[in-house]
């Protein structure tokens, strides 16, 4: 059903993925930005360069559809407006990339009706591509290698449970959720979409993400990938994003898994929630509120 929307999102990030390479070669200018949670963040010329080259190319080929890129300015009415909006992270993963670790990702997603339907992430210098569109499947790539449809394992016992975090924001708290909640063992990457791709490989069981800064660009092209290679992703009350609203900010943390121990995850945390002193901020169209 989203054939075309999905070769033209791969192509894109392909080109974009060569165009971050050559600058990934070189010594690299970071500069800082002031991001829409009002968090100073870096920025390089290849995010902006990758952004521009994916939003030409998504507003040649679908002009009908809203765009929202990390890097561009939010069109708010115009993208609100759509009922097709593709949401773009040109460089998931900007830390990994400045500090040339190879845990960058290109990142596309298309919602309709706030729903994710197709996904492309790309990882330039690891040669790996993940891609999925709604009912047609999850699928990965490697250059020289047969594509291979991807599936999450059906593991529910946590203790038998790979654990992905982020490899640049390890906190005190989320090593009490790996020491609480038992499983067997943290697994330190970069980049959201990478990490969700670890469980589609089955490498990793479960991705927790404790901030609230992740945004819907981290989320959208990877919650479709996870989901039809079986899993589920959601916030850490286990209730899922939608890509409709005005607020971009994913406020409740991320949770992603391989579904069937989703439920019992989202229990397992909720006592530690309640300790930290996180309560779930509620997201409407007409903006968010909190509980």
């Amino acid at each position: 059903m989203y054939e075309r929307e999905l070769e033209s999102a791969v192509a894109l990030a392909k080109v974009a993925g060569k165009a971050i390479l050559k600058h990934y070669e070189t010594d690299l200018v970071v500069e800082d930005k002031i991001g829409i949670d009002s968090f100073s963040e870096p920025v390089t010329a290849a995010d902006r360069e990758a952004s521009s080259m994916i939003v030409a190319g998504l507003s040649k080929m679908f002009p009908g559809d809203g765009i929202l890129s990390e890097e561009e300015d939010d069109q708010i009415a115009i993208r609100l407006g759509s009922e097709r909006v593709w949401i773009i992270d040109p460089i998931d993963g900007t830390a990994g990339f400045i500090k040339k670790d190879g845990d960058f990702a290109v990142q596309i997603g298309l919602a309709v009706e706030g729903i994710p339907v197709v996904g492309v992430v790309l990882l330039p210098y690891h040669e790996t591509l993940y891609y999925a569109a709604r009912g047609y499947g999850s699928y990965a790539e490697n250059v020289g290698a047969a594509r291979r449809k991807l599936s999450v394992t059906g593991e529910t016992d946590l203790t038998r449970m790979n654990l992905a975090v982020s490899r640049n924001h390890r906190s005190e708290k989320m090593e009490r959720i790996v020491g609480d909640i038992g499983f067997r063992k943290a697994v330190p990457r970069g980049s959201v979409g990478l990490k969700v791709g670890l469980i589609t490989e089955q490498e990793c069981d479960v991705y927790v993400h404790l901030s609230p800064r992740t945004k819907m660009w981290d989320t959208c092209g990877p919650e479709v990938i996870l989901e039809e290679a079986g899993g589920r992703l959601t916030d850490l009350w286990g209730q899922r994003y939608r890509y409709d609203i005005e607020d971009v900010q994913n406020w409740g943390g991320i949770v992603a898994s391989n579904g069937v121990a989703h439920d019992k995850i989202i229990c397992e945390l909720r006592p530690l929630l309640n300790e930290f002193g996180r309560h779930r901020i509620l997201k409407t169209k007409a903006g968010s509120g909190q509980n």
